[in-house]
């Protein structure tokens, strides 16, 4: 409409005043006409610049981050620098031999051509300057070099991992610092231990006891005649950095099936390899290998043991699962065979240990079998360094009604003694601070079931040192079981305030 006044006010064909005033009508209309287009502009506009901006940060992020990545390369312990170095000397060895053997003009001809280089640049700047400046230049492209070529080489070899290589390598060093851990026991106590543990060192050694006889573990230690994998394949399992899902399977209990039900697939699979291999123990190194295990799972014995336990009523009730179930209290228990002997590798890990940990798990069933290896105890009894015994939350009905503390401790007394041991082994004893009233207290009570108390003023008394902590965590959960996080916590804890005091 605008060009249309426009034209007919330029031919003459209206007069001038309504000419401008069809033009100012116009020209407002088209205003009008255009502001939403307008408004939609600058939205766009304002969206362009800030996808721009957002894209600038990103930028910007990455960058640090890749400076950050870098830069971490120069940190100590990573064991990657002193070979860069040596690559690097080497590199200019060999290319100073090449010259040599070529002709040395060669090499007089470049240096001075360095020298005439470095008298042109100080010419203009400063040596103060230009020296920090090519330094860092170099530095820079060292970095970004090294961590260019790192990371072509993760993407090569572990292209799925999420882990940035020198982020691993991090891990991985301060895992190889950590302490020098024997983890003693049994059943799922032993493996939340573990669990929790594994982030603190990659040297941790669990000795585990191999006298169970019931459930799927009882069913292939009768008719294979393996040794029980149970407690074997939870350790396992708990030490293992591999993909989640791959722990799962070995996890993994088939519900139904003819002769499958019951039965987990871990302990088919480690029935299947010391079939083939002809022991557990290299069925275990094998799994490791599958698992990525931190650290080592060893059996206690390659002996097929059989325990008993004398009740106080004179009764002797044998194997493992009928001892859990007895009707009378615990007084003692044995083995068949009588002093049945180590695995070397145990024994090796005992006398290198820094922190020595006995528990938690069922006292009668997991961790005193342990303790009918004779030379895991003379092992133990020489070590220098601390033991800790880890007591448990929960008494557990048929082996530990109505013992405290000090009962069990009582116990593990009692069965080193009939060893011909009376030196008190374990001094240190970490406990659960008092339980607060619950629903699941409760309900484990109506179970037959107790919390374990702790006469600390007792103990004190008697020579021994009662470390208190939560280990059960601060989450709910549908269970009364130590929290891998909090239990390995104050074991941690526990070894730097002997190390300090020592």
């Amino acid at each position: 409409m605008f060009h249309l006044a426009f034209f007919k006010w330029t031919e003459g064909q209206v007069p001038l005043e309504l000419s401008i005033n069809n033009l100012c009508a116009s020209f407002l209309e088209l205003s009008s006409i255009n502001k939403p287009f307008r408004k939609r502009r600058r939205r766009n506009q304002a969206h362009a610049d800030l996808s721009k901006n957002s894209f600038r940060r990103i930028n910007e992020i990455n960058f640090i981050r890749r400076l950050q990545r870098a830069v971490r390369w120069l940190l100590p312990g990573l064991v990657v620098k002193r070979w860069m170095f040596t690559s690097g000397i080497g590199l200019i060895i060999a290319l100073l031999g090449a010259a040599i053997w070529a002709d040395l003009n060669p090499i007089y001809w470049a240096v001075e051509r360095l020298f005439w280089f470095l008298e042109g640049i100080t010419t203009f700047l400063p040596r103060s300057f230009t020296g920090p400046i090519v330094f860092l230049i170099g530095i820079g492209l060292l970095l970004w070099g090294q961590s260019r070529s790192f990371d072509s080489i993760q993407k090569a070899v572990a292209p799925d991992k999420d882990a940035v290589l020198v982020d691993a390598l991090m891990v991985k060093s301060k895992l190889n610092r950590g302490p020098n851990i024997v983890a003693i026991g049994g059943g799922t106590g032993l493996a939340s231990l573990l669990q929790g543990l594994k982030r603190y060192s990659s040297r941790i050694t669990a000795i585990v006891t191999v006298a169970d006889d019931g459930g799927s573990s009882g069913i292939l230690r009768r008719e294979l005649g393996v040794q029980p994998p149970g407690d074997i394949r939870n350790c396992l399992a708990a030490l293992s950095n591999e993909e989640p899902l791959l722990t799962r399977l070995f996890q993994y209990r088939f519900s139904s099936g003819t002769g499958l039900a019951g039965h987990s697939f871990g302990n088919l699979f480690l029935s299947a390899l010391t079939s083939i291999t002809g022991n557990i123990d290299t069925a275990i190194t094998a799994s490791s290998r599958i698992l990525s295990v931190q650290g080592q799972v060893v059996p206690a014995t390659n002996a097929d043991v059989c325990l008993w336990a004398e009740l106080e009523n004179g009764e002797v009730v044998e194997g493992e699962s009928s001892i859990g179930r007895a009707s009378s209290p615990i007084v003692r228990i044995g083995c068949y065979p009588e002093k049945p002997p180590a695995i070397s590798r145990a024994l090796d890990a005992i006398e290198n240990a820094e922190l020595i940990l006995l528990g938690p798990g069922s006292l009668y069933t997991s961790l005193l079998p342990n303790l009918l290896v004779p030379e895991i105890v003379a092992a133990i009894q020489k070590s220098k360094a601390p033991k800790l015994y880890i007591c448990n939350l929960m008494t557990q009905p048929g082996e530990t009604d109505g013992l405290d503390v000090a009962g069990h401790i009582r116990a593990i007394e009692a069965q080193l003694a009939s060893l011909g041991i009376t030196n008190r082994i374990f001094n240190e004893i970490l406990v659960q601070e008092a339980l607060a009233p619950s629903p699941l207290i409760e309900y484990y009570r109506s179970r037959g079931a107790e919390p374990v108390k702790c006469d600390r003023n007792s103990l004190l008394s008697k020579g021994y040192r009662v470390y208190q902590a939560s280990l059960q965590g601060s989450k709910a959960t549908p269970t009364l079981r130590h929290d891998p996080r909090s239990l390995s916590l104050a074991v941690m804890r526990f070894y730097r305030k002997y190390k300090r005091k020592n």
